[in-house]
């Protein structure tokens, strides 16, 4: 391969990682649209970049053509997803390109959209416009697991929290948690509420510690307002809960929360794809609720907080969950560990 191949590489590498940093710009604020970035680059200067802010406003597309202006005519453009062929709130990307003049398209990941799907592609090339698809996929993809899930399963990405001691305790006996991790850890969790369409609790969580399950850090580099608040599911087969403006929780005072009353799990993270647009699901709930999606290979992540301190043999398991022999244990791939505060916080994905 000549240095031209190599040096060309490695610039469409860089590039990429510029349009990845702008995606992220939007992760909190997207949803249900997934999170683009857009890097527009000509003779080797940026000279446009965006990001998509939320659904029904412009695309990252649009943003970066804005700021290149005249500079995009033979310009590269870098975009983390393919641009869209569609016209929904907005008109199509892959036009808007195609307009301004730009010779080469870098896309990291097509859109499994069946309405885009390989279209803007086709629309970009029957043009005249260079387009290559790779480089840094896995990268941009992490961005919007749940959004590609979602459109190549109808299923959602599936992520379960859990908050434990060093012998994976969650609480003493008497039901006593608050607090096992530091204020870091519950800041962190933050992030993970923000980019949940839902979040699924127990109707035991819910009267146990009555919990508010919203976003209101201010830790997220948007402020809690600009984040659309994850819709938030009860399962509560023995239907002891239901909205009421005067209840003791403060779930149940909340019209919009969702009573899920039958065992049916994987019934209910097909519902919300399809009629509720949740691609990202966060479970926060207690040892039963999260032994039944383990059990059920429900879960795409676990992320465990876990706290250096014993809470003891009678403490609650952060489980429930009795497998029979060690060929029943359910095996994790270690993706990610850090110190956060005094806690390791551990993201595993199931083998």
């Amino acid at each position: 391969m000549s240095t031209h191949y190599h040096s060309q590489d490695a610039q469409d590498r860089y590039f990429m990682m510029l349009a990845i940093e702008q995606a992220k710009h939007g992760l909190y604020t997207t949803r249900p649209n997934p999170a683009v970035g857009c890097v527009i680059v000509h003779a080797g200067e940026v000279v446009g970049q965006g990001f998509h802010p939320k659904a029904g406003e412009p695309h990252a597309e649009v943003f970066a053509l804005k700021e290149a202006d005249a500079r995009a005519v033979g310009a590269t453009a870098y975009v983390t997803l393919e641009p869209c062929s569609h016209t929904g709130r907005t008109p199509p990307c892959a036009l808007a390109l195609i307009n301004a003049g730009v010779k080469r398209v870098v896309i990291a990941s097509l859109d499994p959209n069946p309405q885009v799907a390989g279209r803007g592609v086709r629309l970009l090339e029957q043009a005249g416009i260079e387009v290559k698809v790779g480089g840094l996929t896995a990268q941009a993809e992490a961005l919007n697991r749940g959004f590609l899930k979602a459109m190549r399963t109808q299923m959602p990405y599936v992520r379960l929290k859990i908050a434990t001691s060093l012998d994976g305790r969650t609480a003493m006996a008497s039901g006593e948690s608050k607090w096992i991790t530091s204020t870091a850890a519950r800041d962190d969790v933050q992030k993970l509420r923000a980019q949940s369409g839902v979040i699924i609790t127990g109707s035991e969580t819910v009267i146990a510690d009555d919990p508010q399950l919203n976003v209101r850090s201010n830790q997220l580099a948007v402020s809690p307002e600009q984040v659309p608040a994850p819709m938030v599911v009860v399962l509560d087969r023995r239907q002891r809960l239901d909205y009421d403006p005067h209840a003791n929780y403060q779930l149940c005072r909340r019209p919009e929360t969702l009573y899920w009353r039958n065992d049916d799990l994987p019934s209910l993270l097909k519902t919300l794809v399809s009629e509720h647009q949740c691609y990202d699901v966060l479970i926060e709930a207690g040892a039963s609720v999260a032994g039944s999606f383990l059990s059920q290979q429900l879960v795409d992540e676990l992320v465990v907080y876990q706290a250096p301190c014993l809470l003891g043999a009678k403490a609650r398991a952060m489980v429930e969950f009795n497998p029979l022999s060690l060929a029943q244990q359910l095996r994790f791939d270690i993706y990610q560990h850090e110190q956060i505060g005094v806690d390791l916080k551990l993201t595993l994905l199931p083998l």
